[in-house]
């Protein structure tokens, strides 16, 4: 089972570079951030654009994979978007993972002026953004026209660094979502049941994990393909359990066991943040970042 860790564009770059190289120093296999234009709780704080802090963790670090997770249609075109990816997997060696789901209604949701989209508008967009932004980042030249998104001779050479282009780790838990994880995904991503989050139980949140995952599998055996191809990512902080396996590495050891058990391949760890939802010990995050994946093998 893989550990990555997830850091939010919180910091100036002259203090942010340093939880960028830390993250490589204690052995995680990928470092994400999140692509919004302002979050939750963080709204009225400082907060930097993704895809120039990728391109800045990438030139201070030598063998981390980096990504976003997850970036979203809210405030993303797929062509300039393929455009920035092209150019951050060439700045980093071919090292990103493109985290994408569907989006929600946070802040993003209205931020370019927009009135809100409803879950099927959302459904609608990314089914169109996923296939364009496919093509964009595996052919030269791309002509489409869709209801939501076209493109009109837009080059993209010389392509990815990674062949035939940079893995996709889909977010989703609705049909429509997991028949796209199923067919353009190299992973799949989720937080589990929100509905679980206030008064469930991890006991709960597990069984709503299995169930998407056995989703998933019907979701690829209708395109003939083996659901074992696809990395299962989960990103924490957003089930029951919220920070208490984080207290120690027996505690992670044990959440981890349970959900590797599950299918599992990779449990994504939000950095400690003081004075928010994810404060936490920053000694006994490293600990779990140095020790729990040799106890978990």
């Amino acid at each position: 089972m893989r550990l990555s860790t997830v850091i939010l564009p919180i910091r100036r770059w002259r203090e942010g570079q340093r939880v960028w190289q830390r993250a490589e120093d204690l052995g995680f296999h990928a470092a994400y951030t999140y692509d919004h234009l302002s979050w939750r709780t963080f709204r009225d704080g400082p907060w930097f654009g993704a895809m120039p802090t990728l391109t800045a963790a990438a030139t201070v670090t030598k063998s981390i994979r980096l990504g976003t997770l997850v970036t979203s249609p809210n405030f993303r075109h797929p062509v300039t978007l393929a455009k920035e990816l092209i150019s951050l997997d060439d700045i980093s060696g071919g090292r990103i993972t493109l985290g994408i789901g569907a989006g929600g209604n946070g802040f993003d949701a209205t931020a370019l002026g927009q009135e809100q989209w409803t879950p099927r508008e959302r459904a609608d967009r990314f089914a169109e953004f996923v296939p364009l932004l496919d093509r964009l980042l595996t052919e030269d030249a791309v002509t489409d026209q869709g209801t939501h998104y076209s493109a009109e001779e837009a080059r993209n050479i010389p392509g990815c660094m990674q062949r035939p282009r940079l893995p996709f780790a889909v977010a989703a838990t609705g049909p429509r979502g997991l028949k796209l994880a199923a067919r353009y995904g190299q992973a799949w991503v989720t937080t589990g049941d929100p509905k679980l989050f206030e008064e469930g139980t991890p006991e709960q949140s597990v069984e709503a994990l299995r169930g998407q995952i056995e989703k998933l599998g019907k979701a690829c055996a209708e395109l003939d393909r083996d659901v074992a191809e696809l990395d299962k990512i989960l990103l924490t902080g957003f089930t029951p359990d919220r920070n208490g396996p984080l207290q120690s590495v027996d505690a992670f050891v044990d959440f981890a066991g349970r959900h590797r058990e599950l299918g599992f391949t990779e449990i994504v760890l939000h950095w400690p943040i003081p004075n928010s939802d994810f404060a936490t010990s920053q000694d006994a995050f490293e600990k779990i970042a140095t020790e729990a994946s040799t106890q978990l093998g």
